[in-house]
């Protein structure tokens, strides 16, 4: 049997955690996190980590393992994912990977087109920016600088907005012409599942998650790192919208609201993301028999 990463993939809080332990733990194997912001030690209620008992049944890589005043993107999540596999193949043949960064997941399975390097600073000035200007602002910085990336690119995600400001300010180039294209083929086999849920469901599990957020002190976590604010780690829904409750720009009441909004909002970017990619099968994460039917079916073929 060849050796296989399985990938499971899916929105802000359908469950992909829960998941992907049952998978691990049949296969006798351990999970990499593709979350963007579950590597931060500093952050934890806001980001969604997996429990201590999750943690405790299962090992798991890129969970705790940089801090906020590191750089961490998707090239360097690539070369930390593909040692980490290497890790868990030394030892079993089946590797899971699970999470909601779509560009993480995509730099994994098909590499990464090299950016040069940034200006030293800029990323702070824009982000500086963007904190005391808004998306409004960003969008139009982004529409003059870049308009091959605002044309087609992701226009309500401020993350992907700074980060095409930045390469353009860098380089000269639109980040669009660093997109390649050119797949490379892993020296192991890769089965994609994703997990989905009916809107209202999925809507209902991000409310619930958000208020059960706010119980376990996220107001509390997010005033100890008012500070850093504006670190790249922390330009992050459920903390933004806290930093600007502590500094009286709005009510509780309206952050709160706010974070189940852009969360929501998130997460249908995500599905959007990830429903291009024709070669993911999905299932319901309540119907878990038939996934890892679906699993023993594909490892076995392959």
């Amino acid at each position: 049997m060849r050796k296989t990463c399985i990938v499971i993939l899916g929105p802000t809080a359908v469950g992909k955690t829960a998941v992907a332990v049952e998978v691990a733990l049949k296969y006798n194997s351990q999970i990499i996190s593709a979350d963007s912001r579950q590597c931060y030690k500093e952050i934890s209620i806001g980001v969604a980590k997996p429990s201590p008992e999750q943690l405790a049944r299962v090992p798991h890589f890129f969970i705790n393992s940089h801090s906020i005043h590191q750089e961490v993107n998707a090239a360097i999540f690539e070369s930390y994912a593909l040692s980490a596999v290497e890790k868990i193949f030394q030892k079993n043949d089946i590797a899971v990977l699970v999470g909601g960064t779509g560009l993480y997941i995509n730099a994994f399975c098909n590499g990464m087109d090299i950016i040069p390097d940034s200006k030293p600073g800029l990323r702070d000035q824009i982000t500086e920016a963007y904190r005391q200007n808004g998306l409004a602002w960003l969008q139009q910085q982004v529409k003059e600088a870049d308009p091959l990336y605002f044309a087609s690119g992701e226009i309500q995600n401020p993350q992907r907005l700074m980060r095409a400001l930045e390469v353009k300010l860098s380089t000269g180039k639109s980040i669009k012409e660093y997109h390649t294209k050119n797949k490379i083929v892993r020296d192991f086999d890769i089965i994609k599942v994703g997990l989905q849920l009916p809107k209202e469901d999925l809507y209902h599990n991000i409310h619930y998650r958000v208020d059960e957020m706010m119980r376990q002190g996220l107001l509390e976590e997010a005033e100890g790192l008012r500070l850093f604010r504006h670190l790249n780690a922390l330009q992050t829904v459920g903390y933004t919208e806290l930093f600007d409750y502590l500094e009286e720009n709005i009510s509780l009441e309206q952050a709160v609201e706010l974070i189940k909004k852009n969360t929501r909002n998130y997460a249908k970017r995500q599905m959007t993301w990830f429903k291009k990619d024709t070669s993911t099968t999905w299932f319901s994460p309540v119907d878990i028999i038939s996934l890892l039917s679906y699993l023993d079916i594909n490892i076995h073929n392959k």
